[in-house]
Protein backbone atom coordinates (compact mmCIF):
# COMPACT_ATOMS: atom_id res chain seq x y z
CA UNK A 1 0.00 0.00 0.00
CA UNK A 2 1.14 3.40 -1.25
CA UNK A 3 0.82 6.24 1.49
CA UNK A 4 0.65 8.80 -1.03
CA UNK A 5 -1.62 10.16 -3.71
CA UNK A 6 -0.81 12.63 -6.23
CA UNK A 7 -3.25 15.24 -6.68
CA UNK A 8 -3.03 18.57 -9.09
CA UNK A 9 -2.74 20.27 -12.18
CA UNK A 10 0.99 21.80 -11.64
CA UNK A 11 3.36 20.10 -14.21
CA UNK A 12 6.02 17.60 -12.69
CA UNK A 13 9.92 17.37 -13.66
CA UNK A 14 9.69 14.62 -16.09
CA UNK A 15 11.76 10.87 -14.79
CA UNK A 16 15.28 10.46 -16.23
CA UNK A 17 16.54 8.70 -19.04
CA UNK A 18 19.14 5.72 -18.04
CA UNK A 19 22.88 7.58 -18.95
CA UNK A 20 23.77 6.44 -22.51
CA UNK A 21 27.56 6.60 -21.01
CA UNK A 22 26.66 4.84 -17.83
CA UNK A 23 30.02 4.06 -16.98
CA UNK A 24 31.08 7.53 -17.67
CA UNK A 25 28.73 8.85 -15.57
CA UNK A 26 29.65 6.56 -12.28
CA UNK A 27 33.42 7.92 -12.97
CA UNK A 28 32.11 11.74 -13.14
CA UNK A 29 30.09 11.52 -9.98
CA UNK A 30 33.53 9.52 -8.13
CA UNK A 31 35.66 12.32 -9.51
CA UNK A 32 33.13 15.02 -7.57
CA UNK A 33 32.82 13.25 -4.40
CA UNK A 34 36.58 12.67 -4.32
CA UNK A 35 36.81 16.38 -4.47
CA UNK A 36 34.19 17.73 -2.16
CA UNK A 37 34.42 14.78 0.52
CA UNK A 38 35.08 16.39 2.84
CA UNK A 39 32.86 19.10 2.20
CA UNK A 40 30.23 16.83 2.23
CA UNK A 41 31.29 15.30 5.80
CA UNK A 42 30.82 18.98 7.18
CA UNK A 43 27.71 19.67 5.03
CA UNK A 44 25.85 16.47 6.98
CA UNK A 45 26.81 17.51 10.21
CA UNK A 46 26.38 20.50 10.48
CA UNK A 47 23.04 21.12 8.33
CA UNK A 48 20.36 19.86 10.68
CA UNK A 49 17.91 19.10 8.08
CA UNK A 50 19.89 16.76 6.38
CA UNK A 51 20.49 14.84 9.31
CA UNK A 52 16.51 14.98 9.99
CA UNK A 53 15.85 13.58 6.85
CA UNK A 54 18.78 10.36 7.57
CA UNK A 55 17.11 9.88 11.20
CA UNK A 56 13.94 8.72 9.39
CA UNK A 57 15.37 5.58 8.48
CA UNK A 58 16.69 4.40 12.19
CA UNK A 59 13.33 3.30 13.88
CA UNK A 60 12.46 1.65 10.89
CA UNK A 61 15.83 -0.56 10.36
CA UNK A 62 16.11 -4.06 11.76
CA UNK A 63 18.98 -6.58 12.38
CA UNK A 64 20.72 -8.30 13.07
CA UNK A 65 22.79 -8.02 9.68
CA UNK A 66 22.50 -4.00 7.97
CA UNK A 67 23.93 -3.13 4.83
CA UNK A 68 24.69 0.65 4.52
CA UNK A 69 24.24 1.59 0.81
CA UNK A 70 26.63 3.89 -0.91
CA UNK A 71 27.07 4.95 2.84
CA UNK A 72 28.82 8.83 2.14
CA UNK A 73 30.96 9.52 4.83
CA UNK A 74 29.23 7.25 7.34
CA UNK A 75 27.29 9.59 9.58
CA UNK A 76 24.40 7.63 9.85
CA UNK A 77 26.53 4.35 10.49
CA UNK A 78 27.69 6.44 13.53
CA UNK A 79 24.01 6.51 14.64
CA UNK A 80 23.35 2.67 14.33
CA UNK A 81 26.20 0.16 14.35
CA UNK A 82 26.69 -0.43 18.40
CA UNK A 83 23.05 -2.30 17.87
CA UNK A 84 23.64 -4.28 15.05
CA UNK A 85 26.13 -6.33 12.96
CA UNK A 86 26.55 -3.20 10.79
CA UNK A 87 28.39 -3.64 7.22
CA UNK A 88 28.58 -0.93 4.21
CA UNK A 89 29.66 -0.04 0.89
CA UNK A 90 30.49 3.02 -1.05
CA UNK A 91 32.04 3.28 -4.42
CA UNK A 92 34.66 6.34 -3.72
CA UNK A 93 37.78 5.63 -1.62
CA UNK A 94 37.79 9.14 0.21
CA UNK A 95 33.97 8.77 1.45
CA UNK A 96 35.41 5.13 2.57
CA UNK A 97 38.14 6.46 4.93
CA UNK A 98 36.56 9.31 6.18
CA UNK A 99 33.65 7.11 6.88
CA UNK A 100 35.86 4.76 8.74
CA UNK A 101 37.65 7.86 10.65
CA UNK A 102 34.21 8.80 11.59
CA UNK A 103 33.37 5.23 13.27
CA UNK A 104 36.23 5.74 15.30
CA UNK A 105 35.51 8.54 16.11
CA UNK A 106 32.01 7.83 17.36
CA UNK A 107 33.42 4.39 19.12
CA UNK A 108 31.59 2.02 16.96
CA UNK A 109 32.31 -0.63 14.42
CA UNK A 110 31.67 -1.65 11.00
CA UNK A 111 32.93 -3.62 8.14
CA UNK A 112 33.15 -1.37 5.27
CA UNK A 113 33.65 -1.79 2.14
CA UNK A 114 35.00 -0.32 -1.66
CA UNK A 115 32.13 -1.64 -4.03
CA UNK A 116 29.75 -0.72 -6.81
CA UNK A 117 26.17 -1.28 -6.05
CA UNK A 118 25.97 -3.03 -9.43
CA UNK A 119 28.31 -5.84 -8.51
CA UNK A 120 28.19 -6.82 -4.64
CA UNK A 121 30.65 -8.09 -2.70
CA UNK A 122 28.09 -9.90 -0.49
CA UNK A 123 26.45 -13.23 -0.51
CA UNK A 124 22.70 -13.77 -1.52
CA UNK A 125 20.15 -12.77 1.54
CA UNK A 126 22.60 -12.14 3.61
CA UNK A 127 21.33 -8.89 5.36
CA UNK A 128 17.78 -8.28 7.22
CA UNK A 129 17.67 -4.30 6.59
CA UNK A 130 19.50 -2.52 3.86
CA UNK A 131 19.83 1.10 4.10
CA UNK A 132 20.38 3.45 1.34
CA UNK A 133 20.19 7.21 1.70
CA UNK A 134 20.30 9.75 -1.09
CA UNK A 135 22.40 7.94 -3.12
CA UNK A 136 20.28 5.97 -5.25
CA UNK A 137 19.92 8.78 -7.92
CA UNK A 138 22.90 8.52 -8.42
CA UNK A 139 23.15 5.18 -9.94
CA UNK A 140 23.05 5.22 -13.81
CA UNK A 141 21.42 1.67 -14.31
CA UNK A 142 18.43 1.77 -11.32
CA UNK A 143 17.55 -2.35 -12.58
CA UNK A 144 21.02 -3.53 -11.81
CA UNK A 145 21.21 -1.20 -8.68
CA UNK A 146 17.65 -2.94 -7.22
CA UNK A 147 18.74 -6.36 -8.56
CA UNK A 148 21.91 -6.54 -6.49
CA UNK A 149 19.51 -4.66 -2.99
CA UNK A 150 17.41 -7.60 -4.03
CA UNK A 151 19.74 -10.02 -3.59
CA UNK A 152 21.64 -9.43 -0.71
CA UNK A 153 18.51 -9.45 1.28
CA UNK A 154 16.78 -12.22 2.77
CA UNK A 155 13.19 -13.11 2.14
CA UNK A 156 10.91 -11.04 4.30
CA UNK A 157 14.17 -8.35 4.45
CA UNK A 158 14.02 -4.14 4.16
CA UNK A 159 15.20 -2.16 1.75
CA UNK A 160 15.08 1.73 3.10
CA UNK A 161 15.69 4.10 0.50
CA UNK A 162 15.62 8.07 1.24
CA UNK A 163 15.92 10.14 -2.08
CA UNK A 164 14.50 12.73 -4.13
CA UNK A 165 11.02 12.59 -5.91
CA UNK A 166 8.50 14.89 -6.86
CA UNK A 167 6.30 16.09 -4.05
CA UNK A 168 2.26 14.64 -4.31
CA UNK A 169 0.72 18.18 -3.79
CA UNK A 170 2.75 19.57 -6.82
CA UNK A 171 3.71 22.46 -4.57
CA UNK A 172 5.84 25.04 -6.29
CA UNK A 173 8.78 25.27 -3.54
CA UNK A 174 8.91 21.19 -3.51
CA UNK A 175 8.91 20.80 -7.39
CA UNK A 176 11.45 23.13 -7.78
CA UNK A 177 14.13 21.70 -5.25
CA UNK A 178 13.34 18.50 -7.52
CA UNK A 179 14.54 20.37 -10.93
CA UNK A 180 17.28 21.80 -8.77
CA UNK A 181 18.68 18.08 -8.17
CA UNK A 182 17.96 17.51 -11.39
CA UNK A 183 20.35 19.59 -12.75
CA UNK A 184 23.14 18.86 -10.76
CA UNK A 185 22.65 15.60 -12.45
CA UNK A 186 20.56 13.51 -10.50
CA UNK A 187 18.46 11.34 -11.69
CA UNK A 188 14.39 11.35 -10.95
CA UNK A 189 12.51 7.74 -11.33
CA UNK A 190 9.36 6.01 -10.52
CA UNK A 191 10.85 4.33 -7.80
CA UNK A 192 7.39 2.51 -6.39
CA UNK A 193 7.21 0.89 -10.29
CA UNK A 194 10.63 -0.26 -10.15
CA UNK A 195 10.70 -1.84 -6.95
CA UNK A 196 7.58 -3.49 -7.28
CA UNK A 197 8.84 -4.84 -10.49
CA UNK A 198 11.71 -5.88 -8.99
CA UNK A 199 9.16 -7.95 -6.37
CA UNK A 200 9.65 -5.31 -3.36
CA UNK A 201 6.06 -4.70 -2.00
CA UNK A 202 6.81 -0.77 -0.86
CA UNK A 203 5.47 2.34 0.99
CA UNK A 204 6.17 5.85 0.42
CA UNK A 205 6.08 9.18 2.29
CA UNK A 206 7.41 12.27 2.10
CA UNK A 207 9.72 13.54 5.09
CA UNK A 208 10.68 16.52 4.08
CA UNK A 209 11.93 19.29 1.45
CA UNK A 210 8.37 20.66 0.85
CA UNK A 211 7.42 17.05 -0.27
CA UNK A 212 10.47 16.51 -2.68
CA UNK A 213 12.59 14.18 -0.11
CA UNK A 214 10.94 10.85 -0.02
CA UNK A 215 11.37 7.48 2.52
CA UNK A 216 10.22 4.39 0.63
CA UNK A 217 10.15 0.96 2.82
CA UNK A 218 10.29 -1.68 0.90
CA UNK A 219 9.85 -4.94 1.85
CA UNK A 220 11.34 -8.18 -0.41
CA UNK A 221 8.72 -10.87 -0.78
CA UNK A 222 8.55 -14.49 0.85
CA UNK A 223 7.37 -17.38 -0.50
CA UNK A 224 7.22 -19.16 2.74
CA UNK A 225 7.06 -17.76 6.51
CA UNK A 226 10.44 -16.54 7.77
CA UNK A 227 11.59 -17.17 11.08
CA UNK A 228 11.83 -13.86 12.54
CA UNK A 229 15.50 -12.83 13.57
CA UNK A 230 16.50 -11.75 16.70
CA UNK A 231 17.02 -7.93 17.16
CA UNK A 232 14.83 -5.29 16.08
CA UNK A 233 15.28 -1.78 15.15
CA UNK A 234 18.45 -0.06 16.96
CA UNK A 235 17.51 1.79 20.11
CA UNK A 236 18.22 5.70 19.92
CA UNK A 237 21.00 6.93 22.46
Amino acid sequence: MRWLRRTGASRLPSYSEEPEDRRGYTEAFDRLYTRIAGVYDLAVRLLPVWRTWLRQALPLIEGPRVLDASFGTGWLLTQYAAEVDAHGFDLNERMVAIAERNLRRAGVHADLRQANVEDLPYEDGQFDTVVNTMAFSGYPDAAKAIAELHRVLHPGGRLLIIDVASPADRNRIGIAMVRIWKRLGDLLRDLPALLAESGFDVDEREIGGWGSIHLYVATKASPTPWPRRRGGHPRRR
